[in-house]
C-alpha cells in the first residue's frame, strides 16, 4: 500500500475494515442474482419509438455519445431512463 494513497474516505473504510466492523452479506449469491435479474428487466429493451429531433440536437446527442465512449441511441435510452425514474438532475 506504499505505492498509493489513499483519501480520507478510503482511509476511513480501510480503517474500519481493519477493525472487523465489516459482515458477509447473507445470502449474497441469492442476492445478487435477483438484483442482476432486475437490472437485466429494467434495461431490456422491448419496444421501438420513432421521434424526430432538429439535426442540431441529433449532432450534439452523438458528438456527447461519441464522448461517452457510447452509441448514441443507448445515450438517448439512458437518458430517457433516467428521466422516468426520477434521477435526471437539471444544472442550475
Amino acid at each position: 500500500m506504499d505505492n498509493f494513497q489513499l483519501d480520507p474516505e478510503e482511509q476511513e473504510i480501510l480503517a474500519s475494515y481493519e477493525a472487523g466492523e465489516w459482515r458477509p452479506v447473507a445470502d449474497s449469491k441469492g442476492k445478487k442474482e435477483r438484483y442482476q435479474t432486475y437490472a437485466q428487466a429494467t434495461f431490456k429493451k422491448d419496444r421501438r419509438i420513432n421521434i424526430r429531433i432538429s439535426s442540431k440536437d441529433l449532432e450534439k446527442l452523438q458528438t456527447k455519445a461519441l464522448e461517452e465512449g457510447l452509441p448514441y441511441q443507448t445515450l438517448i435510452s439512458s437518458i430517457l431512463h433516467k428521466y422516468v425514474a426520477g434521477s435526471l438532475v437539471e444544472n442550475s
